[in-house]
């Protein structure tokens, strides 16, 4: 009963049904989103992937936000759910490693420029709906589907991406399965592809897998009715079990609450050990101590930082962001681990490569997935400890709406200037209020 379930309870979601806290979380959601949208034009993934698509792309008011282009809504869904994750400064659920935003947004916002006008209070219900489905899914295959080595973001986002614009596009509720279903046989991403443009592609295409999965479903196309819950569906052949079968607390137990967002722009577990590795610097200045005097670099982790960023030498920018020793060496020579600290350039800096050298990490099963400890040793035998309990951006310790801000315009003014930078935070921030998304879009 799973895809029933979440297709009649997504189409019957009204705003009216949202609590003051759903609201509030899922504005910050969008805006954050939006923000690494843009700003993930930093990368090189979003424009090699929107040159490559050109010479068949089709015409359409669907646009790229970095750029301001209007194209069909297939592609708009797939570059800029490529660039939202690009940066790896997304979004996490407490609960898994599931960036959800990314997915949902890119094929929301490209839909309802499509079929404007989508109001914003209709907008946010949609992206509400596709969260919450998408994000019970993924509650309900994990951990199983992770040692099969799926990317749980696009191994579900595509659900997401499916039951939002089916919202949109008023689909029934049979339509609504068959949407789910179709989106369900779309699966993609693997985590082979960590540090790798290939990463943020994933979340591209369960976008644009979604888009297509509800479309197809609008005309009539069918699929199962049971895609989800199946003995031979989705989630028996991703995490080896039905368990989806269990969907439970739609509209009672909100997922997006559980939304939390990153501070750092790479895999959202390095975050304990930056956190502590950047208290250890400031410590060791105020002590009168050299970075350049550390000999020994050490932290405890959680087991899992290490099943995915056991990587000493990074070759490039977007391999940092999964190795622990880069983030070690970055927190302590910069005192910082912003989007600057992740590049090509960085990777290469000589005094960053030696201070990797001195980074080792070990797992410990006792060690909270929101925590770490770090110790560093320096020449004159000094040495500093730090405990980090619930590092910033975690569901315990959550970013501040300051930090949300300036998180999104120092992305987004890179890519836009300041100015306009300025203009899609107050439009993304009142996305709301506004009476058609399209609009807003084209109002910074």
């Amino acid at each position: 009963m799973a895809t029933k379930t979440i297709a009649t309870w997504a189409l019957a979601l009204q705003y009216s049904n949202l609590t003051a806290p759903v609201r509030e979380n899922t504005i910050k959601s969008i805006y954050n989103i939006a923000g690494c949208t843009i700003g993930g034009f930093a990368q090189s993934a979003p424009s090699v992937a929107f040159d490559a698509v050109k010479p068949f792309m089709g015409v359409g008011n669907s646009t790229i936000l970095a750029t301001g282009e209007c194209v069909d809504v297939q592609t708009a869904a797939l570059i800029n759910g490529i660039a939202s994750h690009a940066d790896d400064y997304d979004d996490t659920h407490r609960d898994n490693s599931l960036h959800p935003s990314g997915p949902v947004f890119a094929a929301l916002l490209a839909v309802s420029e499509w079929k404007a006008p989508v109001s914003g209070e209709e907008f946010v219900t949609a992206f509400v709906a596709g969260i919450e489905a998408e994000s019970k899914v993924g509650v309900a295959v994990w951990p199983g589907l992770f040692p099969n080595g799926w990317h749980i973001t696009s191994t579900v986002g595509m659900i997401g991406a499916a039951v939002a614009v089916g919202k949109i596009l008023n689909l029934d509720v049979e339509q609504m399965q068959h949407a789910i279903s179709i989106a369900s046989v779309q699966v993609t991403g693997l985590q082979e592809s960590f540090g790798t443009d290939t990463k943020p592609f994933h979340v591209g295409r369960a976008a644009q897998n979604g888009v297509m999965a509800a479309i197809l479903a609008q005309k009539g196309y069918s699929g199962s009715l049971q895609g989800l819950e199946a003995p031979k569906g989705f989630a028996r052949a991703v995490s080896g079990s039905n368990k989806t079968l269990e969907i439970t607390g739609l509209g009672t137990e909100w997922e997006i609450l559980l939304n939390t967002f990153k501070a750092y722009p790479c895999d959202r577990i390095l975050g304990p050990m930056i956190e502590g590795l950047i208290d250890v610097r400031k410590q060791a200045l105020e002590q009168g101590l050299s970075i350049s005097d550390v000999t020994n670099v050490t932290a405890r982790v959680f087991p899992r930082v290490m099943v995915l960023t056991d990587n000493r030498t990074p070759d490039s920018g977007l391999a940092a962001k999964f190795s622990i020793y880069h983030a070690g060496a970055v927190a302590l020579s910069f005192g910082a681990a912003t989007p600057s600290q992740f590049t090509d350039e960085v990777v290469r800096n000589a005094t960053v490569q030696e201070l990797r050298k001195k980074v080792f990490a070990t797992a410990d099963a006792s060690v909270k997935d929101e925590e770490a400890f770090v110790a560093v040793e320096f020449a004159n035998g000094k040495k500093i400890e730090v405990h980090i309990e619930n590092a910033m951006g975690t569901y315990e310790n959550p970013l501040s709406v300051e930090f949300l801000e300036t998180k999104f315009k120092e992305q987004v003014s890179k890519e836009i200037g300041e100015e306009r930078a300025d203009k899609a935070y107050a439009a993304f921030t009142g996305v709301a209020n506004t009476t058609d998304v399209a609009e807003l879009v084209r109002s910074f």
